[in-house]
């Protein structure tokens, strides 16, 4: 909740401005959605940025569900990704796992490719809980949509434990839970779809950490937080992943 419509369109055009017409990496940036259509505006059409939500309601249909926005809405403003579980949701605004489970499956029916967000807290972490925390948050997205949805959809770890609490991950531990995910996809599917599979991470991603997270066999890319507000910090990082 950042921002408004001017400077939400200044910093797309500098992120724009600022990727080499061939850039091989495929970059997508997520406005607050009342910005959606004015920064699909300010990026043309085009394929070296592409658009994203936050957020996507659990249902479908058109009905009497005010506040809410539909997979169907989003995609007509031009949005090709979506969050779905990101970790501030999960812990301020009380989703459950089964209650974005639904959501990943009401993206995934609109066309949309939901960025399905898995992480431990520091309780759980310190309890040495997290395998079994994001097995249970990778189950429950997979429970409606089925295991075979994985190959139409990105995983971000989110480790809550190292955003703002002065506790960085490291890229060896980030290293290890992204390869759990990716053994544990093999195991519910094949090894083709966890193969294929993007994995990103999101535990506050920065330029001067950024190579050496990308580095790791098993970490495809970033989903950026704070340092996505600065078009140069955020080109930076999408520098270190190509």
């Amino acid at each position: 909740m950042y921002g408004r419509r001017a400077s939400a369109q200044a910093l797309a055009r500098d992120v724009f401005d600022g990727l080499p017409p061939d850039f091989a990496v495929t970059v997508a940036i997520c406005p607050p959605v009342i910005y959606l259509e004015a920064v699909r505006e300010a990026l043309a059409d085009q394929d070296r940025v592409l658009l994203a939500a936050q957020d996507v309601c659990a249902q479908t249909e058109d009905g009497a569900r005010t506040g809410e926005i539909s997979g169907a809405m989003l995609r007509e403003m031009g949005a090709r990704y979506v969050l779905v579980g990101h970790s501030e949701r999960r812990q301020l605004l009380g989703e459950t796992n089964e209650g974005v489970g639904a959501k990943m499956l009401a993206a995934l029916d609109a066309g949309l490719t939901p960025i399905l967000c898995v992480g431990e807290t520091l309780a759980e972490r310190d309890g040495l809980r997290t395998e079994a925390v994001v097995a249970a948050q990778l189950q429950a997205a997979i429970h409606g949509a089925g295991v075979s949805a994985l190959a139409h959809s990105v995983v971000a770890y989110e480790p809550v434990w190292a955003i703002g609490t002065g506790r960085n991950a490291t890229p060896d531990q980030a290293q290890a839970v992204h390869a759990f995910i990716r053994n544990w996809v093999a195991d519910q599917a094949d090894k083709a779809v966890a193969d294929g599979l993007r994995i990103l991470y999101g535990g506050s991603v920065k330029p001067d950490n950024a190579a050496a997270l990308f580095a790791m066999p098993d970490v495809d890319g970033g989903l950026v937080g704070g340092a996505s507000l600065k078009a140069a910090d955020f080109l930076a990082i999408c520098r270190a992943a190509g």
